[in-house]
């Protein structure tokens, strides 16, 4: 039987084997059924399905929103342009994190000068 089992996809996703149990709870993965020979395997997409999860979570999407994503269907039309338009407001959001963050920085560049200033 081919596959990986779940010490294996873990390598091979990036992540420890308390995740991909995790993601099994949260239902982002399936868990395959238990063969008698003892050990589930894991088909190849899943890696590819834990390797977009870990990777869109770095983005900043919540497993809440990647949950939304996994279930829209890219190969339809209007699942493409629902996946457009939520990447689109990451990107919105993002965008507005990073002008708070330059804006904080600014401050902090201030203060740093105050501080040489008056020595």
């Amino acid at each position: 039987m081919e596959g990986s089992t779940i010490g294996k996809l873990a390598r091979e996703s990036g992540v420890g084997v308390e995740t991909i149990r995790f993601y099994e709870r949260r239902g982002l993965i399936e868990q395959p059924g238990k063969p008698p020979s003892g050990y589930r395997k894991y088909p190849a997409e899943t890696a590819v399905r834990v390797k977009f999860i870990r990777n869109a979570k770095e983005l900043g999407f919540s497993l809440r929103e990647i949950s939304e994503l996994l279930a829209l269907e890219a190969d339809t039309e209007e699942g493409r342009e629902e996946t457009r338009a939520r990447t689109e407001a990451k990107i919105a959001e993002i965008d507005g994190r990073i002008a708070s963050l330059q804006g904080l920085r600014r401050h902090l560049e201030e203060l740093v000068e105050t501080c040489r200033s008056e020595r």
